[in-house]
């Protein structure tokens, strides 16, 4: 199968129908072997029934359901489980992706690139989220040190070795690229991509995701970095701490010792009543505590991590296929 696109959809009744038929009518004028893997994310509406009137129309067309809203990651995540094709593109299900890109994301995939991820460089959208996006796009290359222009286009596409070798969870499917970085696929590219405006319903996400996709930003780079080796992290940390607070304590005890034996004067004040005492005491304590920690953290991380499933409750076009 040459190509599989994973559509995570919520509440999107109207757009399916429309959505589905102009993917056939590309996949078919350019001879590819496909398939269209549906994931209702727990629609209160249509969305499903119309899924599955799809799947009538043109066999093509899978469907997941979920038993409710899970979220784009885990949407994601159990799509890129089901799919088949050796290149795996990921759009959102609004309309606002065009499938007259998949062709040439097709193309620069089997050029040989491992990751090919959207860029709307002409969007249609209010200020008060191209503005967030802007911002937020900045900070993730900064701190990421991927040089793509906008991580929150939905229109991306994925050597299937990839999206099997990953693991998108929580709100981490903003930064796939990232993920797919850190296990080794390091052959990125960029495509403008056109942007059309929403014809149906309204947007599910609100301004609030900037600050949680930057929360989320520093969490991956944390795990990227040390989910391998935490004590190199914590273990740093605490030595800091712990010598800090050693070298302040042994100064205060030294001045006591010198006036107290050799200078044979008196302290104006006991070791006690200084403050720098009680900050050598924290300083010590914080530090073992971090060792501690990097300690319990390197044996969990020594563990087999379970994958979260996510659960189900019903599919059709994918017998064959363990979601």
């Amino acid at each position: 199968m040459n190509i599989s696109l994973v559509i995570p959809a919520k509440d999107e009744e109207e757009s399916i129908p429309e959505l589905a038929q102009w993917i056939s009518r590309v996949m078919r004028s350019h001879g590819f072997s496909y398939e269209v893997i549906f994931i209702d994310d727990g629609s209160t509406d249509s969305t499903w029934e119309k899924i599955k009137q799809a799947g009538m129309i043109d066999p093509a067309v899978r469907g997941i359901r979920f038993n409710r809203n899970f979220g784009k990651a885990a949407a994601l995540n159990t799509g890129f489980r089901a799919a088949q094709g050796e290149v795996v593109i990921t759009m959102d299900a609004d309309l606002q992706d065009s499938p007259e890109e998949v062709p040439e994301l097709y193309s620069m995939i089997m050029g040989g690139l491992h990751l090919v991820s959207g860029w709307k460089k002409k969007r249609h959208d209010p200020i008060t989220k191209r503005l967030p996006s802007k911002v937020y796009n900045f900070f993730t290359r900064m701190i990421s040190g991927i040089r793509l222009h906008d991580f929150n286009c939905g229109l991306k596409a994925y050597a299937n070795v990839v999206v099997k070798n990953i693991t998108v969870y929580g709100e981490m499917h903003r930064y796939i690229p990232l993920l797919a970085k850190w296990a080794g696929f390091t052959k990125i590219g960029e495509k403008v991509v056109d942007h059309h405006e929403r014809k149906y319903g309204r947007s599910k996400f609100g301004i609030e995701r900037v600050m949680r996709g930057l929360l989320d930003l520093l969490t991956i780079t944390f795990v990227g970095r040390f989910a391998r080796r935490p004590m190199h992290f914590f273990g740093s940390l605490g030595t800091i701490s712990f010598f800090f607070g050693f070298i302040l304590a042994g100064k205060i005890l030294w001045e006591k010792l010198n006036a107290a034996w050799f200078l044979k004067i008196p302290l104006r004040r006991d070791v006690t009543d200084q403050p720098a005492f009680y900050l050598a005491l924290v300083c010590i304590i914080i530090g073992v505590q971090l060792f501690l920690t990097g300690f319990i953290a390197e044996l969990i991380a020594r563990q087999s991590l379970s994958k979260r499933d996510y659960l189900v409750i019903e599919t059709f076009g994918l017998e064959k296929v363990n979601v």
